[in-house]
């Protein structure tokens, strides 16, 4: 069976530097009715053990290290035995939810998962965070960007971790590559396609953030 791309919607807050706002988040299951990769586990261990359905977790990428990103992720791991992965660059953001854990394994540039038969590339495309990532699955079209590339723009760097002339870098050399009908299905909000956000590229480096 090909490998499908499912979509949850979890809600929680997102805490840095002594601020908290309320978000909605993308948990992202690329997968078919065996076998089934987690994409960013938000919020809620409970929900998203559900959507999974007994199917046999391969890993629980985390795009990056925001607590909005990974505060679901031992308990998930934990109900689904799945291990959790992330790229250890952002291991000190980790920390911050996840004190005196660790990640199960490291996510690093090129490296492949294979769910289902198909595979799915990791791109280190740091910027809003040291260790963010993409998961890019050709076979399928498809980018999963975290919060390095949404609709209208690249994610935030006005806070700690962050960088804006790194993530226009990243989004340039690793994204804006990719060919133009692949759909990018982002860390919050609606998904898009590249050939959508590529022509935008100069408008947002002159507005700088």
């Amino acid at each position: 069976m090909t490998a499908r791309i499912e979509h949850l919607v979890t809600s929680g807050e997102f805490t840095l530097d002594g601020g908290s706002w309320k978000v909605d988040n993308n948990v992202w299951l690329v997968g078919d009715d065996t076998e089934v990769i987690v994409v960013d586990p938000a919020h809620d261990a409970e929900a998203i053990e559900a959507a999974v359905a007994g199917r046999h977790v391969l890993a629980i990428v985390c795009t990056h290290g925001h607590n909005d990103h990974v505060n679901a992720a031992p308990d998930l791991a934990a109900g689904t035995a799945g291990p959790v992965l992330l790229h250890p660059d952002d291991t000190e953001l980790w920390q911050y939810t996840h004190p005196g854990m660790r990640p199960d394994g490291p996510l690093e540039d090129g490296q492949t998962l294979t769910v289902a038969g198909t595979e799915l590339t990791v791109l280190h495309t740091p910027g809003h965070s040291p260790g963010a990532v993409c998961l890019y699955a050709p076979a399928l079209g498809t980018v999963l960007t975290g919060d390095t590339l949404f609709a209208g723009g690249p994610g935030a760097t006005g806070r700690s971790f962050s960088d804006f002339p790194t993530i226009i870098r990243s989004i340039r050399e690793r994204l804006l590559v990719l060919p133009p009908d692949t759909v990018v299905h982002t860390g919050h909000g609606d998904s898009t396609t590249i050939g959508a956000e590529a022509p935008h590229l100069e408008e947002w480096i002159a507005r700088g953030h």
